[in-house]
């Protein structure tokens, strides 16, 4: 798995979450512009591979896939 994608989903188990905003998810590309244009496409790429789910508003929630897949990571 790329490195941004896997930072993505250790988000959600350094903030304890299994839903977080677009925004807390944008810490996952750091403070480079370019990383954190990055990590919209990561979460399209997490999303179409079964790991994330859009709940609308700029929210994702983890999957159970993407659970174990955070636990991992």
């Amino acid at each position: 798995m790329k490195p941004l994608k896997s930072r993505v989903l250790e988000m959600f188990t350094k903030m304890n979450k299994d839903v977080l905003d677009l925004h807390v998810l944008f810490e996952a590309g750091g403070n480079d512009p370019g990383e954190r244009a990055a990590v919209l496409d990561a979460i399209k790429e997490l999303v179409a591979e079964g790991l994330l789910e859009s709940r609308g508003s700029d929210f994702y929630a983890l999957t159970d896939q993407g659970k174990r897949q955070a636990g991992a990571a």
